[in-house]
């Protein structure tokens, strides 16, 4: 199956982080290194151009008349320029006189501060200025006698910074690039981590999977000393201690079934005849003293007690171990019901609503034993009127059972159908085993069905429902199927 590389995960996160560290370090390496190689090349273009400059000033100020006249000042500006590369511009200044060395240049691009600075300082001086969309170096200096005194002849010369700013522009264009590839190079080896470095990562998260759904032999392979492997290793003792407490578990279960089963079954034996002697005791207890007659039905009560208590501990034994079969057949469910109350003489205490037609493939004997319990659930605990109701649709057949007693409290209702269980702890006896609701929940599920509990919205009383779909798999329809 393919991996798609998910928005948000963690593969993507530490991907973008490298992308990110690598672009920002990156770009701050190269922003400074541009930034040196801008200022070295800007000052080497500068003392080249100021140490050229003051050379040719030296060499044609020695020619000057002081006080110089116009022409002898364009002569003057014309012997510094023809000394510096072609295309300088020399412009110079003796108090109000004004001079190029190309009269049809502008001298506009000579600052009023830069003059303001050399006329003050009498020192060279110079201005980095951009006039239409081009950059120029602008050097100007002061001329002075030979004794420092200042002779009021002011130079400045104009110099092009076009081919330093293209070769500038040309080592921004090889930093981009730069940038760029360390982008592509660290992605991949954002990948290759990601691929090392959660690989075990995600064998973690496929074991744990395998151990969630039942797979307890899944192990993870350790290999290294890191931090990841620690966790692959703690996780398999983890794995081993699961394994071997859930196998314990297990088999304390079936040492537990088994042992009931057992019980159970050695019981019958005795049982049968202590059910026959009580039955003897029963019948002449009218001819016994009334104290022996007392405890002659004590013993028979508490026999036949004892003997629904075996039987249903074998019932749900065998619902445990998974032997019950079905004996399904097509039948009558309003049948069943009428044969199960007239069968336990309770067809004057419930008012039953069961109309004629509603077929469904059942086990008889079973469908009768969930009726059973839930009615006599209801007159036990329950108060009358208690009713029955059959009702069908498309999807599924209900059999709702209803009393007008208290109804079920809150606490209780989550554990009505648990085995064993009483509402009232201070009672320790009762008619039932404590296996009856249990028993009957199992047998509605053996037909892919459930029973619900509830209270009644209105009037009180407990609504207990038997849900059984309409239709089943073929494979639970033919008599003696395995469930």
């Amino acid at each position: 199956m393919k991996r798609r590389l998910r928005y948000g995960g963690l593969r993507s996160r530490l991907l973008a982080a490298f992308v990110l560290v690598a672009l920002v370090s990156a770009a701050t390496a190269t922003g400074l290194a541009y930034r040196e190689s801008r200022t070295a090349v800007l000052k080497r273009a500068q003392q080249a151009v100021m140490a050229d400059f003051l050379e040719q000033v030296g060499e044609a100020a020695a020619d000057v008349d002081m006080p110089p006249d116009r022409r002898s000042l364009i002569r003057f500006a014309e012997n510094v320029s023809n000394g510096l590369d072609r295309g300088t511009l020399v412009v110079a200044h003796y108090r109000d006189l004004r001079v190029t060395s190309d009269t049809m240049a502008d001298q506009t691009r000579i600052t009023p501060e830069l003059r303001a600075a050399v006329r003050a300082g009498g020192r060279t001086n110079f201005q980095r200025v951009e006039r239409d969309g081009e950059p120029y170096l602008v050097v100007g200096t002061a001329v002075t006698f030979d004794d420092g005194s200042t002779s009021g002849l002011e130079v400045f010369t104009l110099v092009s910074l076009r081919e330093e700013q293209e070769d500038l522009a040309g080592l921004l264009d090889a930093v981009r690039e730069g940038i760029l590839v360390v982008v592509l190079m660290s992605a991949g080896m954002a990948l290759l981590a990601a691929l090392t470095v959660l690989r075990p990562v995600r064998d973690l998260g496929r074991a744990t999977r395998n151990l969630a759904s039942g797979d307890l032999s899944t192990r993870v392979g350790v290999k290294g000393t890191d931090e990841l492997a620690d966790l692959a290793a703690t996780f398999n003792r983890t794995a081993d201690a699961l394994e071997t407490t859930v196998a314990e578990l297990h088999e304390q279960r079936e040492q537990a079934r088994r042992f009931v089963a057992d019980v159970s079954h050695e019981l019958r034996t005795p049982l049968a005849a202590m059910t026959m002697v009580s039955s003897v005791l029963d019948e002449d207890a009218p001819g016994l003293p009334p104290d022996t007659a007392q405890a002659a039905r004590t013993i028979s009560e508490e026999t036949a007690r004892l003997s629904r208590l075996v039987g249903d501990l074998i019932e749900i034994s065998r619902f445990d171990a998974k032997v019950i079969r079905l004996n399904s057949a097509e039948t009558d469910l309003g049948e069943i019901v009428r044969s199960t109350l007239a069968l336990r003489g309770w067809t004057t205490e419930v008012r039953a609503e069961l109309p004629e037609g509603v077929h469904a493939v059942v086990d008889k004997r079973r469908i009768d034993l969930v009726v059973a319990n839930l009615v006599g659930n209801a007159l036990r605990h329950g108060a009358p009127p208690v009713a029955v109701v059959l009702q069908s649709s498309d999807e599924e057949i209900t059999i709702e059972v209803t009393d007008s007693g208290p109804g079920l409290p809150p606490e209780v209702m989550p554990h009505v159908f648990d085995r064993f269980y009483k509402a009232d702890s201070a009672r320790t006896r009762s008619d039932g085993s404590g296996l009856g609701m249990a028993i009957a929940l199992e047998n509605a599920r053996l037909h892919d069905g459930t029973i619900e509990a509830a209270n009644r919205p209105e009037g009180g009383g407990a609504v207990f429902t038997l849900r059984l779909p309409r239709q089943r798999p073929e494979g639970d329809r033919h008599p003696g199927s395995d469930r």
